[in-house]
């Protein structure tokens, strides 16, 4: 479905990123993310499918490997869409301030973030 904001890293770097955050699981219908609220937080999906809607349309489809709320925190901006479980989900929670020690400490996953923002940028 998607790649992974994991796939550029390697085991050891992966581990620490998914043991800096903490994993839950989420019902479908949630929204863990409204549009224009604060980046407070990003979760990479590892179960599970989102709808990103802006002004409530969707404008993507997101699952395993894909990381939201990125966007926000890496160009501390407002959230600039809502994301809604469309099932079921399992995540790993980070803080924007573990993000922020994240990117500093892990080269790999910082410059795969900031990707992932950039390309959200461009779609916007």
């Amino acid at each position: 479905m998607t790649d992974s904001i994991l796939d550029g890293l390697g085991p050891a770097d992966v581990e620490r990123v998914l043991a800096a955050g903490r994993p839950l699981t989420l019902p479908q219908g949630w929204s863990p993310i409204a549009e224009s609220t604060p980046a407070d937080k990003a979760y990479l999906i590892t179960e599970g499918e989102v709808s990103v809607r802006r002004g409530g349309v969707e404008i993507a489809t997101l699952g395993p490997g894909s990381v939201v709320g990125e966007a926000a925190i890496v160009n501390r901006t407002l959230r600039s869409a809502t994301v809604v479980a469309l099932t079921p989900l399992r995540v790993v929670h980070f803080t924007s301030d573990t993000i922020h020690q994240l990117v500093e400490q892990v080269p790999a996953f910082g410059a795969a973030l900031r990707a992932a923002a950039a390309r959200r940028l461009e779609g916007s």
